[in-house]
C-alpha cells in the first residue's frame, strides 16, 4: 500500500490537470504562441519539480523511520500527535521547525489539490475556469473550491485522520493513474490531436515503463487485499 501511495503521489493527478491547467492559462495570459521552446521549458519544470519533491520526499521517509520508529512510536494519526513525538527526541526546535513546515506545506499544497479538483470538474461539465477569471466568470470553479476547502477543513472536527486520509488519497491515486496514463499515451500519439507535438520514442519508452510498473503495483495490491 505505502509502495502504491508513493508511486500515486509521484505521478498524480496534479500533473494530468493542474500543472496543464496552469500552462495553459499562463500562455492565454501572456498570448504567446507555444511552439518547441515552450514545450521544452515545461518538461524541464515538471521533471526539475518531481525529481526535488521525491528527494524531499525519500528524506522525509528516512527521518520518520530514523527517529520515530526506532523509539517505537509508529501509530501517529494526526499531524499534532507528529510534532509531539519529535519534541522530546529531536529538541525544542524540532517542534517548531515541524509546525512551519506544515504550515508551508499547507500555504503550497491547498490552493494546488483545490485548484486541481475545480479545474477536473470544470472540464467535465465544460464550465469556465482559472485563478485569472473573476468570480463571475467562472462560477463553478470557485464554488467547486470553496466547498473542497470547507470540507477539508470539517475533516478535523469529524474525527476523521488526516494522515491515514492522506495515505489512502495517495493509493487512491496509485491505482487510477494506470488509466490515466495509457489516455495520455494514446492522445500524445495522436497525429490529428497534437499535430508536430507527438511523443518521440523515448517519450513512449519511459512513459510505458510507468504504466507497466504502476499497473503491476496497483493489481498487486488489489490482489493482496482481495486475499486478505
Amino acid at each position: 500500500m505505502a509502495l502504491v501511495g508513493i508511486l500515486g503521489t509521484t505521478i498524480s493527478p496534479y500533473l494530468f490537470f493542474w500543472q496543464a491547467s496552469m500552462k495553459v492559462e499562463e500562455l492565454e495570459e501572456k498570448k504567446l504562441i507555444i511552439d518547441k521552446r515552450i514545450i521544452a521549458d515545461m518538461k524541464l519544470d515538471v521533471n526539475g519539480g518531481m525529481i526535488f519533491s521525491n528527494l524531499v520526499m525519500f528524506f522525509i521517509i528516512l527521518t520518520t523511520g530514523t527517529v520515530l520508529f526506532n523509539a517505537g512510536i509508529n501509530q501517529i494519526d494526526t499531524v499534532e500527535e507528529a510534532a509531539q513525538a519529535l519534541k522530546p527526541l529531536a529538541g525544542e526546535l524540532a517542534h517548531a521547525f515541524f509546525a512551519v513546515g506544515v504550515i508551508g506545506t499547507g500555504l503550497l499544497a491547498i490552493p494546488v489539490l483545490a485548484g486541481e479538483l475545480s479545474c477536473m470538474i470544470a472540464e467535465t461539465f465544460n464550465w469556465e475556469e482559472g485563478l485569472s477569471k473573476k468570480f463571475h466568470e467562472a462560477r463553478g470553479f470557485y464554488i467547486t473550491m470553496t466547498i473542497s476547502l470547507v470540507l477539508g477543513l470539517l475533516m478535523q472536527f469529524f474525527g476523521i485522520s488526516p494522515i491515514k486520509s492522506l495515505l489512502y488519497t495517495a493509493v487512491l491515486y496509485g491505482i487510477t493513474a494506470p488509466v490515466l496514463i495509457a489516455l495520455i499515451l494514446h492522445i500524445c500519439n495522436n497525429r490529428k490531436i497534437m499535430g508536430d507535438y507527438t511523443n518521440n520514442k523515448r517519450t513512449n519508452v519511459f512513459g510505458a515503463i510507468a504504466l507497466v510498473l504502476m499497473t503491476l503495483a496497483a493489481v498487486a495490491l488489489i490482489n493482496l487485499q482481495l486475499k486478505d
